[in-house]
């Protein structure tokens, strides 16, 4: 990851994309204590040159993308258990709808399964906090994409004083005791924290303000929100550090939309790559098929 004091920050010197994977760039040390204001959200880490570089990369990329989305759909159709769920969290404006839009955008949507999680309805507060989760997880061959997911249970949940600090203590292990049980039953999660400054936060609140179409996707709570920025980043530095035994965190630098789209592209067709996923191969005769279709 770029610290504040990487020659990467200046968006000059960069390590090429093709000498390192992006996952081993992005990735948050593990069990560690993170300081998220050591990072700095404007870095382009192993990135493109600059936007429009950077915009034809993404459209590249979606070409890989989606023939290996299409080969694991089809080998999920033959048996094949595993999946790819993609985490995304963030403080609000991140981006999270955004790389929705723009990164999933490249898959077939047949094979993908998307879910936005909001405040728990009183059915889903009568369960586990993972209930609603395990309810929303992707299909073995699928793509899920998760917009806010179970870390709002250790994230709103600290920050508000909803639950004792034992409670969450709890949560951090049930948290890593599941996202284990997925790794062992196919499911490759790759979880992306997107990294806003406080400033460009502002900055996207008032384009909404400011233009009457976005008017829909302003809540006034959202400047209430920011009062409690403080609280809401140590909370998300104690949540990399204590969850990422299981399936490791990558800090997506989100100031940049474009680089944003990019490198969550990147990071998706790395793990895609690693699993290679392999069209099923036919269970009947082609040949004595093709001849019976040419007689007709």
């Amino acid at each position: 990851m770029a610290r504040k004091d990487s020659k990467q920050d200046s968006g000059k010197s960069r390590v090429p994309a093709g000498d390192r994977p992006l996952s081993e760039l992005l990735r948050v040390p593990g069990e560690r204590p993170v300081d998220l204001g050591a990072y700095d959200a404007r870095a382009t880490p192993g990135g493109p040159a600059d936007k429009a570089a950077g915009l034809a990369a993404t459209v590249l990329l979606g070409e890989r993308l989606a023939d290996l989305q299409e080969r694991l759909w089809a080998a999920g159709s033959a048996g094949d258990r595993r999946r790819l769920l993609l985490v995304l969290q963030g403080m609000d404006t991140s981006g999270k709808g955004g790389t929705v839009k723009h990164v999933i955008g490249l898959f077939n949507p047949s094979g993908c399964r998307i879910r936005a999680f909001k405040a728990p309805t009183r059915e889903e507060l009568g369960h586990s906090f993972l209930w609603r989760i395990k309810r929303a997880l992707p299909e073995p061959g699928e793509v899920g994409i998760f917009d806010r997911s179970h870390y709002e249970d250790v994230l709103i949940a600290r920050v508000r004083e909803l639950v004792s600090r034992a409670q969450l203590t709890t949560r951090y292990h049930q948290i890593n005791g599941f996202e284990k049980s997925l790794a062992d039953d196919g499911v490759t999660v790759v979880k992306c924290f997107l990294h806003i400054s406080y400033d460009e936060q502002r900055r996207r609140l008032l384009e909404r303000l400011d233009n009457p179409d976005k008017h829909w996707k302003f809540n006034t709570g959202d400047i209430d929100e920011r009062a409690l920025w403080p609280a809401y980043q140590e909370a998300y530095e104690i949540a990399l550090e204590r969850c990422s035994t299981a399936a490791p965190w990558y800090l997506v630098p989100a100031d940049r939309k474009w680089y944003r789209n990019w490198a969550i592209s990147r990071l998706l067709l790395e793990h895609l790559e690693a699993l290679d996923p392999q069209y099923p191969k036919a269970d009947f005769d082609v040949a004595e098929s093709r001849a019976r279709l040419l007689a007709t």
